[in-house]
């Protein structure tokens, strides 16, 4: 998780309050054995998602603790999906489904939280979301994986050698005549 992100969940008491005993279950705790975009993990996936889904649903008077928890689960498949299986090779379409009865094995689910988890991948998911929150997780899913791909673009660029030999052509180019 990215400095900023983690300063900023610092000070939030209430948000962690609402998910403590989800982030000590052993199960939610497996999540971090499986990558989801480039150099973040299920888990922290989750958690970020679930705190943009508190922060915009507290501020706008909705659901915010079903709704957060709700977040917090909604990857919880256990598996990697880029292993070529049958199983998941329709990953998009079913693992909100998956993530939704692994949740119930150890948590209630109001029906809003299953809608949440189960259509939080709309429009790849056929059924539109029933309620105001399971926009707000699409929104906030969505939003924080272009986030962790972004980064982890990023940070395969940089590493490339392309990418440094582009680099120290560009600065040669632009910068070889110049004289002091």
């Amino acid at each position: 998780m990215d400095k900023k992100f983690e300063s900023r969940v610092s000070d939030e008491n209430e948000f962690k309050n609402i998910i403590s005993d989800l982030i000590q279950n052993d199960t939610v705790q497996k999540m971090k054995l499986y990558r989801q975009h480039y150099d973040t993990d299920c888990f922290e996936h989750c958690y970020m998602v679930a705190y943009y889904c508190y922060k915009l649903c507290k501020k706008f008077n909705l659901d915010y603790i079903s709704a957060t928890r709700a977040a917090m689960v909604h990857d919880l498949f256990l598996y990697d999906w880029r292993e070529p299986s049958k199983t998941h090779m329709w990953h998009a379409f079913t693992h909100g489904k998956v993530a939704c009865e692994k949740a119930k094995e150890f948590m209630e689910l109001n029906d809003m939280q299953q809608d949440m988890i189960k259509n939080h991948m709309w429009p790849v998911t056929p059924k539109l979301p029933k309620y105001k929150e399971t926009w707000i997780i699409t929104l906030a899913d969505k939003y924080s994986a272009i986030i962790e791909s972004k980064e982890g673009f990023q940070k395969q660029v940089v590493k490339s050698k392309v990418f440094r030999y582009a680099m120290m052509f560009l600065f040669v180019f632009l910068f070889g005549n110049y004289r002091l």
